[in-house]
């Protein structure tokens, strides 16, 4: 069957949940994990056919698609800050909004040598990232779940950086696996659950029916639980000046503001993401 007319098939299939562009994306990603081929290919060569082989996990993947599951999971892949990171059912899809908190974290440390701290970390998509960008600084990825911190090691072993992993929950009173009671970071960073139930609406049905609601979703009456302990861990282990970042959840930047000078940070600043949305915040310690 040629190239084309399969595309042809995941826009008649699919158009109608994600739109053209949506699928377009899904298409050429598609082939270029399973065939190593981009979408000037198929423009040099219209004609393109594929063995009976090759076909399947295209159509494979367009099933899947159809289902509303993510892209990203079924091809177990995605990119972040230019670095390849594995992905599945245990971990959040690192979202674009995420790289601008990353690259605000980068322009301000440089090129010191700080013990930075990434809190939830997920697939690791923030703590590598830094690592790889600040070679000078010693990074540490903490996260509740063991699946999780499995895909974490797997992706810092595929980028080729060297971090410290922590399994623990940063919900804990006491910390007593967390770090010892003397280490202190230079900077603390962390983007952890923030959406409201309430908000559900507002989620897309692949994402809701796929991602994990443990790094998604926190509580309507307690929506800033995690930036509290978060704070309040802080008051122990972040040094003196040093510098808290967290991604936040856009509806909510003036609570963060307020709860971030409730722990006596100074320099406390908002900052909107790509998109014009309350996206991030620093203060300093």
């Amino acid at each position: 069957m040629r190239l084309k007319d399969i595309q042809g098939l995941y826009h008649k299939e699919l158009d109608v949940l994600y739109g053209k562009d949506e699928v377009d994306s899904f298409f050429y990603l598609a082939i270029a994990h399973y065939l190593q081929l981009d979408k000037i290919h198929l423009m040099v060569e219209p004609e393109y056919a594929l063995s009976k082989i090759e076909e399947q996990p295209l159509f494979e993947t367009l099933s899947a698609l159809k289902l509303e599951q993510p892209i990203q999971y079924i091809l177990r892949e995605t990119e972040f800050f230019g670095l390849p990171f594995e992905v599945n059912k245990h971990t959040l899809i690192p979202r674009p909004e995420t790289e601008e908190l990353v690259a605000l974290v980068i322009d301000e440390v440089k090129d010191q040598s700080y013990q930075i701290l990434d809190i939830g970390t997920g697939t690791g998509c923030i703590a590598i990232s830094l690592a790889k960008h600040l070679k000078n600084s010693v990074v540490f990825a903490l996260d509740i779940s063991e699946d999780a911190l499995v895909v974490a090691k797997r992706n810092a072993k595929l980028n080729d950086v060297d971090l410290e992993f922590i399994h623990d929950s940063i919900l804990k009173p006491n910390h007593p696996n967390l770090v010892s009671t003397s280490q202190v970071f230079d900077v603390i960073v962390s983007n952890p659950p923030y959406v409201r139930h309430l908000e559900k609406k507002e989620i897309k049905p692949n994402v809701l029916l796929n991602e994990p609601h443990l790094a998604l979703f926190v509580d309507d009456e307690n929506p800033l639980q995690f930036y509290r302990a978060i704070c309040e861990f802080a008051q122990d282990h972040l040094k003196h000046n040093g510098v808290l970042y967290f991604e936040i959840n856009e509806y909510l930047g003036k609570e963060m503001i307020d709860l971030m000078h409730s722990f006596n940070f100074k320099n406390v600043t908002l900052k909107k993401d790509l998109s014009g949305k309350d996206r991030m915040i620093r203060g300093v310690k």
